[in-house]
């Protein structure tokens, strides 16, 4: 095996590849979620910024780095679940008997990761594959996707999912940045309290950014 085989097939390796694409992927689904907040603005301002995105020659190629940063963060996640697992000679204790205390954030990473996964498959179906609908600005011709948005927040079952799921991902991400930034060799006492800070926050503005989008459709349409 190559010196490269053999560092990515490491438990460091294998790490340090999960907090690379874990932050890559970080930074994806904020650009899209301050993206999808133009709905807000206007369903101009949102169908134009959505039409730029899928004119864009490079689109194919951001959309292939994604789905490889994806794979490569999911299939290291489960290697590394696997191989904790295997290596644990007891469970780890909660509260105040002195063993090591874990946030519910930490304990249910592998969770939260599965309802992400489900959620962003059923969210492409819905919305890249979903009812295509056409409008004219200015004599150009773009997706609807802002009617679409109107159409399926309007079902009170999905807009719960939506919130549920979205929840899942700020306690995802509330822990999941910190981590990666500590692997990729930020992890001093001195400042570690301020790269959890930074990670929660990280989270939670990033979930409740894009929650804020189907309650705000499902109130006023």
């Amino acid at each position: 095996m190559s010196r490269l085989g053999s560092y990515l097939s490491s438990t460091i390796g294998r790490k340090q590849v999960m907090g690379v694409t874990g932050l890559g992927l970080s930074l994806f689904v904020l650009m899209h979620m301050l993206g999808n907040l133009l709905i807000l603005v206007s369903p101009e301002a949102y169908n134009m910024y959505g039409h730029k995105l899928v004119s864009n020659p490079f689109i194919y190629v951001a959309e292939a780095g994604l789905i490889l940063m994806f794979f490569a963060h999911m299939i290291n996640a489960f290697v590394l679940k696997a191989k904790n697992k295997g290596a644990r000679t007891r469970a780890y204790a909660t509260g105040l008997n002195g063993e090591k205390s874990i946030d519910v954030a930490s304990k249910t990473m592998i969770h939260t990761g599965i309802v992400i996964l489900i959620f962003a498959v059923l969210h492409l179906i819905t919305f890249k594959y979903g009812n295509y609908y056409e409008v004219s600005y200015n004599g150009e011709t773009v997706r609807d996707l802002a009617k679409l948005m109107y159409e399926v927040f309007q079902s009170p079952i999905y807009v719960l999912w939506y919130l549920f799921s979205l929840l899942m991902l700020g306690l995802h991400l509330s822990h999941g940045v910190a981590s990666a930034i500590k692997t990729l060799g930020f992890n001093h006492p001195q400042y570690n309290d301020t790269i959890e800070c930074i990670g929660k926050a990280f989270g939670w503005v990033v979930a409740f950014g894009f929650i804020v989008q189907p309650i705000y459709i499902f109130i006023n349409f």
